[in-house]
């Protein structure tokens, strides 16, 4: 048996993908356990599972139209810098407890790879999207070095001084939770590992009225994710529009901000929704770019329309364009008119579907959860951590 010990970021899209992957583990006889956020935590793991709460700065919210380089900014300093300067103790003390055999971090909880590089603990990245793979397309030289200092900081205040590679890619292993059919071949480091999309517990809410969902009209399924905004409100408000001059179209509208009001008989709205009982009764998704749900489409091989938000949403956007998976919109300028013309070319357009389809397939081939519980468990073996006989203890900082 092996011990596991998961470090993920307070964001429910990251910690997900590591659920199926410890249940995994678990199965075979290991044992496995997460740091984080505890309140972030609860919303999404089981019952069973073992936490080490630990501090985690306040996520704050970027402002609606801040783009580019601000975005980035914003992203780094308001964000991921915080976050980690808080969950580096709870890490290390989680550590102690646990004295995993392998340390598997969240590409965004730094804090677990810095930890594990200083403590000379095998660690493996989980990389939840698939926007840094193939590293940072989207910034500036000016940008990436811009990155690479805060990393470069961060690395010499909590981790190992003396280390040079990135500490969003382990040396040991990146898991990928994607295919090269969606993300591309080239990738940022030589230890990725495409493993396809984990499957996850069905637990969305039971009282939606399916009998709206009658199977012989086309059912659009609309989410732009969590996290809302003036911008996002008012594309889902031109959403309503477009369908309502589409009465033979059916749409099912996640509105978790409760922005929309009255809508069309052809239309169901819903603050939350049985996201992945609605995929298998769905013909198109509307979305974010947010990856989870473009994988969890792309699983049953259906079309998108995307409009990204923020953060790696553009970049999965532009995967989707680039393998003809689906079309992609502005999200602050998009009409009506412009939604409609989307969602109409993905239902008619066969290409959008036959490529869906072949991306579902490479998924299918990937191996999942199992794929990543063998690679993990080969971490382990070929690279002894020192909490074994014969090695040292962990040091904290």
């Amino acid at each position: 048996m092996s011990r596991f010990l998961f470090v993920v970021p307070p964001f429910a899209r990251h910690i997900r993908p590591t659920v199926g992957v410890a249940g995994e583990l678990a199965t075979r006889g290991h044992d496995v356990a997460w740091v984080g956020e505890a309140d972030a935590l609860a919303t999404v793991l089981p019952g069973w599972a073992r936490v080490h709460g630990c501090a985690a700065a306040p996520v704050r919210p970027r402002p609606d139209r801040l783009g580019g380089s601000d975005a980035v900014q914003h992203l780094w300093e308001r964000v991921l810098v915080p976050i980690t300067e808080t969950m580096v103790s709870g890490v290390e003390n989680a550590v102690l407890a646990e004295r995993p055999d392998v340390l598997v971090a969240d590409q965004q909880a730094f804090a677990g790879a810095l930890v594990a590089e200083r403590m000379g603990i095998p660690w493996a990245t989980s990389a939840a999207s698939s926007a840094e793979l193939t590293g940072p397309r989207g910034y500036s030289p000016q940008v990436r070095d811009w990155v690479r200092g805060h990393l470069d900081a961060l690395r010499a205040r909590f981790g190992d001084a003396a280390r040079t590679g990135d500490v969003r890619f382990s040396p040991y292993l990146v898991l990928a939770f994607t295919s090269p059919a969606l993300a591309g071949d080239r990738v940022a480091s030589d230890v990725v590992q495409f493993v396809g999309p984990v499957r996850r517990e069905r637990t969305g809410p039971t009282d939606f009225p399916w009998q709206s969902i009658d199977g012989e009209h086309p059912l659009v399924y609309i989410t732009l994710g969590a996290v809302g905004g003036a911008a996002s409100e008012r594309f889902l408000a031109e959403c309503v529009r477009a369908l309502r001059a589409r009465p033979r179209m059916r749409a099912v509208i996640a509105d978790p901000a409760g922005a929309l009001g009255e809508v069309p008989g052809n239309v169901v709205v819903r603050d939350r929704v049985p996201q992945r009982e609605l995929l298998d009764h769905a013909d198109v998704v509307l979305c974010h770019g947010g990856h989870g749900t473009v994988c969890e489409a792309l699983s049953r091989g259906l079309p998108l329309v995307v409009a990204p938000v923020r953060d790696c949403q553009p970049i999965v956007a532009e995967q989707v364009e680039q393998v003809g998976v689906g079309t992609r919109l502005r999200l602050t300028h998009a009409r009506a008119e412009h939604i409609g013309d989307a969602i109409d070319a993905t239902l008619t357009d066969p290409s959008y579907r036959r490529a869906a389809g072949e991306v579902a397939m490479s998924f299918l081939g990937s191996g999942g959860e199992r794929a990543a519980a063998d690679r993990l468990e080969l971490v382990s073996r070929t690279h002894p951590s020192p909490n074994l006989p014969g090695g040292r203890d962990p040091s904290p900082l």
